[in-house]
């Protein structure tokens, strides 16, 4: 995000514009640094004579013509990123001819070299508000228009558009303005139907690409050709017809970008990316050495979530950023329905969901920050920080729940009814809750009050009481609300009651009910025989934390978890524990005993790799520290016999090993670990592959077995951009004093590119040497205020979060934040992240108390 664009001023240039269409010319045979950049905007004025401003960002503007009129470049605003236009036409043209900067942020136009062939790779990245780093404009996403692209690049380049191209000419003797001569290709793409800026997209480069087609939808993959060996095209075009099949069906509106490419790129900062007909996916979705199967899952639902923005997003638009939640959510439940439904994962995509999206809405859900689904978006900074769990997976969680209430045939026909009315333009809230009160005959003006309106998580709880032979007298639901936030809910909900039965604990009764208020009857349940395991919420049919009763517990640690025949109750069943062990109600030491008397019989493998990084989270962070050593030594016990344990060659194999080196610490494991990376102890089946090399080379810098000598070694061995990445996290993990302040002089020096930036910060953390990170408390607060002003929104985010003192838990660092916040007066946004950060402490120094009382 190049500028700070408000809401307000939005609105009054909505009002003003209509934009018409964009000529953008790119030239990308200029140079390393910059590349130039010639926008031609058509667009009226409702007000002839007025003023307004155009976004342009890091550029060096050369000539400025409007209307036939020359405009003075000095007047562009470099730090805002705006050019002022005065005195307006209703019929207007503008022209700027600008230089224009490339970017090592992942924002903007990233150029990004790679160390294996050093062949150059650009992408762009938009979202939300970068689109004016590459070329000239009004970049607010209800300011639509069609844009015309034409690019000169170096003659071996692949270079991909929102559009295919209909010409490509063939420059022997390029003469750039700089006098290079090199050959070229001059690239011609036609306009776009109307969109947004923050959706157009440009990626360039020497990129292999493979092609298919699908329902008349000409289809291609790119990827960098040093790591087109390990692309695995068949996946991932069979994901992609199976998601254009189910949208075509339930969406009734065929897909209407022409081309689809999904391009793998390098050094992108976020996941995916839902640029229209091109849309951008994290390398790492490049499998260039084992993963497990949650991996390829992961994958799929990112592929079918972009894919779903084709329709919410790109050719319907939320107005302004408040609605963002409606792209986001929307994408995460039907993509999640269409892997439900439409793919080899099958129902168990709900599971997932149920288990990993969800705890991350109810981690968000509970910070000091928590905000309405539907939120409030003064300006592009506040939005920048809004990418969040609440925003994509509590959304979703609720959109869910509004299926179940309205029907999904009725849902589905109220999002074909909202996609007739409003292609191709923008929308508010408003617009889809009135098609879904259409097609479903209800009011929902109440039920997005009470659910998209306000904040916060309610925790659901049984209560009862039993005669002398074990059977309900009396059965209630209790919810509560956190005082900050004190909203009751109605939940539609079901209540399993599950005993164990020939070694398998088997549901014999399921009650639905709505549960509304502070206490809800349930009489269908008196007279029953109190169960070994009560779950409220199950099915997952509602947005709550649910609490497990005391005998309940006692099942499951008992070794209940393992006898479950489904897999939703027992990711419901793991979820409670975990919110449980958060909230201070179950001590650390008793999650931990849990984990490892149930895990290794969890099948899902995106649950058991959840759950065990949970399980490190609670020993490192949650636990008594006088406990620690001993809870590192119980799990990694756990964790060599499951290993030994375990089907050679299986997810469940590797999942193990990689999180037993990210808490090995005694002498005999991290020699277990050395064994592994030296071959002379390698499990069956086990591929060391480079991947799981970096991960026990790290395990063992951090142990103080290997030092930088050997780190420089493997990234001999894997010189690339994983490698270099891998390396900076390494040397950042370095057990000493002088290499914790060599990687806080990278960090702060604002040198690093966003992705080596991110892998220096998270070797820096390091959660076994505490001690290390004394001193960088203060000087966080030194330097947070001045990062967050000069850096970009990206990158400052990546600090901000990523170097908070979040591992000295102590009542100190919480005053320590609250005495900078009181003195900085810091901006909303950064105010918003180090609140987030001492919630975290505090968090965490509850669940000491109690596990120390255990």
């Amino acid at each position: 995000m190049a500028g700070n664009l408000t809401r307000d001023e939005a609105r009054e240039r909505a009002r003003l514009l209509n934009v018409r269409s964009y000529l953008v010319e790119l030239d990308l045979t200029e140079g390393e640094e910059r590349f130039e950049s010639i926008t031609t905007v058509d667009f009226t004025s409702s007000r002839p004579g007025a003023e307004t401003f155009i976004d342009l960002h890091g550029a060096h503007v050369r000539k400025v013509v409007l209307n036939g009129r020359e405009l003075d470049p000095r007047t562009y605003d470099a730090e805002k990123g705006r050019f002022p236009l005065p005195d307006l036409a209703e019929e207007n043209r503008l022209r700027i001819d600008a230089d224009v900067s490339y970017m090592r942020t992942g924002e903007g136009l990233h150029r990004f070299v790679d160390p294996v062939d050093r062949q150059v790779y650009l992408h762009s990245q938009f979202e939300t508000a970068d689109a004016h780093r590459m070329y000239a404009c009004f970049d607010q996403p209800d300011l639509k228009a069609t844009f015309e692209l034409t690019v000169l690049a170096p003659a071996h380049w692949e270079v991909v558009s929102n559009a295919a191209p209909d010409a490509v000419e063939e420059l022997e003797e390029h003469h750039g303005k700089h006098g290079r001569l090199q050959a070229a290709r001059r690239w011609h793409f036609p306009p776009t139907p109307r969109m947004s800026t923050y959706i157009t997209a440009l990626i360039a480069g020497p990129y292999a690409v493979v092609r298919d087609e699908h329902d008349g939808i000409p289809l291609g993959i790119y990827v960098r050709r040093s790591l087109a060996e390990h692309l695995d095209p068949e996946n991932i075009f069979e994901v992609t017809k199976q998601g254009f099949d189910f949208y075509h069906r339930v969406f009734g509106v065929r897909y209407p970008f022409g081309k689809y490419d999904q391009l793998f790129v390098p050094e992108f900062n976020a996941g995916a990316m839902e640029n229209a007909g091109a849309v951008t996916f994290l390398e790492d979705y490049v499998f260039r050495s084992r993963v497990t199967d949650a991996m390829v899952e992961r994958r799929a639902e990112t592929i079918l979530h972009e894919m779903a923005h084709m329709w919410f997003g790109d050719l319907v638009t939320m107005r302004w950023w408040d609605d963002l939640w409606l792209n986001e959510s929307f994408a995460t439940f039907v993509s999640i329905l269409c892997q439900a439904e439409a793919t080899r994962w099958g129902q168990g995509a709900w599971t997932t969901f149920a288990n990993v999206e969800k705890a991350w809405a109810y981690r968000q859900d509970q910070l000091p920050s928590t905000h309405p689904i539907a939120a409030d978006i003064p300006d592009m900074q506040a939005v920048e920080v809004n990418f969040d769990g609440i925003t994509y997976a509590k959304g979703a969680s609720v959109l869910k729940q509004l299926v179940a209430y309205v029907g999904l045939d009725n849902f589905l026909a109220g999002v074909r009814d909202y996609f007739g009315e409003h292609a191709w333009g923008n929308t508010t809230l408003q617009d889809l809750l009135s098609a879904l009160e259409h097609t479903s005959g209800r009011d929902l003006s109440a039920w997005s009050k009470e659910w998209l309106e306000t904040s916060g998580v309610n925790t659901l709880r049984p209560s009862f009481t039993t005669d002398d032979e074990g059977r309900f007298v009396s059965f209630d639901v209790l919810q509560e609300a956190p005082a900050e936030h004190p909203t009751l809910r109605s939940h539609r909900i079901a209540i399993g009651l599950y005993s164990m039965t020939d070694g398998v604990l088997t549901r014999t009764r399921r009650v639905e009910l709505d549960v509304v208020g502070a206490r809800t009857a349930v009489p269908e349940l008196v007279g029953e025989i109190r169960p070994d395991l009560v779950l409220v919420n199950d099915d997952d049919l509602t947005y709550a934390k649910i609490r497990l009763d005391e005998r309940s517990l006692e099942t499951l640690v008992g070794g209940g978890i393992t006898a479950f025949r489904d897999s939703l109750p027992r990711a419901l069943c793991w979820s409670a524990a975990w919110d449980m062990t958060r909230d201070a109600e179950l001590a650390a030491r008793d999650y931990v005993e849990l984990v490892v008397s149930g895990i290794d019989s969890v099948s899902d493998i995106s649950v058991v790799q959840a759950v065990l990084r949970q399980a490190r989270q609670a020993v490192q962070q949650y636990a008594d520290p006088a406990w620690l050593a001993t809870g590192l030594a119980e799990l990694a016990g756990a964790l060599r016999r499951m290993i030994a344990a375990a089907e050679p060659g299986s997810d469940h194999q590797l999942a193990y090993v990689n999180a037993f080196a990210a808490i090995a610490a005694s002498t005999e494991d991290l020699a277990f670990v050395k064994g592994v990376l030296e071959g002379t102890a390698v499990p069956d089946g086990l591929a060391v592959d480079a991947d799981l090399r970096w991960t026990l080379t790290h395990a063992l810098v951090v142990g103080g077995v290997l030092d930088a000598g050997n780190i420089d070694a493997e990234l001999a061995r894997d010189a690339t951009a994983t490698g270099e990445r891998s390396a900076a996290m390494c040397r950042a993990a370095i057990p000493t004093a002088e290499a914790k302040e060599q990687a806080w002089a990278s960090i702060v020096g604002g040198e690093l590119s966003g992705a080596l930036l991110r892998s220096t910060i998270l070797g820096f953390m390091d959660p076994h040497h505490v001690d290390l990170l004394e001193p960088y408390a203060r000087r966080y607060f030194d330097e947070a205020g001045r990062i967050w002003s000069e850096w970009t929104s990206d990158m400052a985010q990546n600090f901000a979060v990523g170097c908070y003192p979040a591992l000295l838990i102590r009542p100190e660092t919480v005053a320590v934040t609250q005495d900078h916040i009181s003195a900085a007066q810091p901006p909303h946004a950064l105010r918003r992240l180090l609140l987030e950060g001492a919630d975290g402490i505090s968090r965490a120094l509850r669940a000491r108390a109690k596990d120390a009382s255990a």
